[in-house]
């Protein structure tokens, strides 16, 4: 597809690269010629010096043949003209990256005024992923399915797990065939296991299963070291804060704040009547401990800068090893060294907006028979999971899985029917109007017949 991306920023780039690898012709827009040098360095695409809400900029960049304009600039409004113009003047699907809290409950009126296919707030999907987290404490990373009915759980395995050196096919056993491991990293290597695969202790592991059966499943691995999350204090008190107190509160969780600047905890409190607003420094060690660092049972640093985050979580795992911490990095730069860090589970605004995108565009390619639902790029981008509809029937409807051949490195760890959730063996089929999730390292599979081996 021809896609067009105005805005060179972090998200701007990224989106660049991964949907070019993706096979796409993309044409990025950006004012501000700088900012799009790292773009003309290294990647092949084309870069244009412009106003994305320019009419002559966008039919320069081919706005009349283009299937798709993606407006992520670090302004909303900019954003929205930009994709209003796309709409006119070439009629391809828009969308804008809107992350202004006062635009949030018209959300659904800009979409029908402006006609803009998707509308994604980065700091309200976030906050979503990190109240997941908090839901399941002792999960590393949570990515859902079938509309919430399934979820997909990074955790850790340690040496007084049961699960330590237990055999893949073993552990299918123990859980009746209803929890399903589809990734496995150790040693920084990531594999698709088979059922002799061992496991160790300090690997991690993806489990796909029900939601209903997550309970459960704690309880029988003895994964589960933290309880239940009751209180929450939340470090920085940027837009992401408000978002996740909001979402906490009707959850019945208790949200402290801690915000140094006095005008903006004043803002909060007004906004976040039943949270607690403390106008204070969470880089003072002091500060915190005063706060009740110690009896929290969860920590989340959202200060806007990574480094202080870190060392925010570093600070959280010391005085309160018990807490779950959650690590807000915003930049790459950073990957190669937190994976060794005691900071809990990590989470950026960038890589759930890319996602949002690369789901929806994925969505739309021509493909025959089925459509994307979800995507997730998990493991440093190094494992997609990818959720299919089946639309129509195909080369891979009603033959048993035993049968198929099946790409190298790829599992279909679950298949939604109806009300019926699967956990596939070798003779189950997949029939139409069923969902299929599938996890691979095999990149840019956007339809079910993708599975399938040249």
């Amino acid at each position: 597809m021809k896609i067009i991306i105005v805005g060179c920023g972090k998200v701007g780039y990224a989106l660049s690269q991964q949907l070019y690898e993706e096979g796409h012709e993309i044409t990025l827009i950006d004012k501000n010629a700088e900012r799009l040098q790292p773009a003309i360095d290294n990647l092949d695409i084309q870069v244009l010096v412009g106003n994305g809400t320019s009419f002559l900029a966008q039919q320069e960049a081919g706005i009349e043949s283009a299937d798709i304009l993606i407006a992520v600039t670090s302004e909303d409004e900019v954003n929205i003209l930009s994709c209003l113009i796309a709409k006119k003047a070439g009629n391809c699907r828009t969308i804008a990256r809107v992350r202004n809290p006062e635009y949030f409950p018209e959300i659904e009126y800009i979409k029908s005024c402006t006609g803009i296919s998707l509308i994604i707030n980065p700091e309200y999907a976030t906050a979503q992923e990190i109240a997941r987290l908090i839901q399941v404490p002792d999960a590393m990373e949570i990515d859902s399915f079938a509309k919430g009915r399934v979820d997909l759980l990074r955790v850790a395995i340690s040496e007084d797990s049961p699960l330590h050196e237990m055999r893949v096919m073993d552990f299918s056993r123990k859980f009746n065939h209803e929890i399903l491991i589809c990734i496995l990293e150790h040693d920084h290597e990531v594999i698709i296991p088979n059922g002799n695969s061992i496991l160790h202790a300090g690997d991690t592991i993806s489990v796909i299963m029900p939601r209903r059966k997550i309970p459960s499943f704690y309880r029988e691995s003895k994964l589960a070291t933290i309880g239940e999350v009751n209180n929450v204090m939340i470090a920085g008190g940027g837009t992401m804060a408000y978002y996740l107190a909001q979402i906490l509160e009707k959850s019945n969780v208790q949200v402290k704040i801690v915000e140094k600047d006095r005008e903006r905890a004043r803002t909060l409190s007004l906004a976040l009547p039943k949270a607690m607003i403390v106008n204070a420094d969470a880089t003072v060690h002091e500060d915190l401990l005063e706060e009740g660092l110690t009896k929290m049972d969860a920590f989340v640093a959202l200060t806007t800068v990574d480094e202080t985050n870190i060392f925010l979580s570093l600070y959280a795992n010391k005085m309160a090893p018990v807490c779950k911490r959650i690590t807000k990095i915003s930049k790459m730069a950073h990957d190669d060294i937190i994976d060794e860090l005691p900071i809990g589970s990590t989470i950026s605004a960038r890589n759930t907006t890319t996602e949002y995108i690369l789901q929806y565009v994925r969505s739309l390619n021509d493909s025959y028979g089925s459509k994307v639902e979800a995507l997730y790029r998990l493991m440093d981008n190094r494992v997609e999971a990818i959720e299919f509809h089946v639309t129509e029937h195909n080369a891979v409807v009603g033959i048993p899985l035993l049968n198929l051949s099946l790409k190298k490195n790829l599992l279909i760890c679950g298949i939604v029917r109806g009300r019926k959730i699967i956990t596939p063996s070798g003779r189950d089929t997949i029939e139409l109007g069923d969902t299929v999730i599938v996890v691979t390292t095999n990149k840019g599979l956007d339809d079910i017949t993708d599975i399938l081996s040249e």
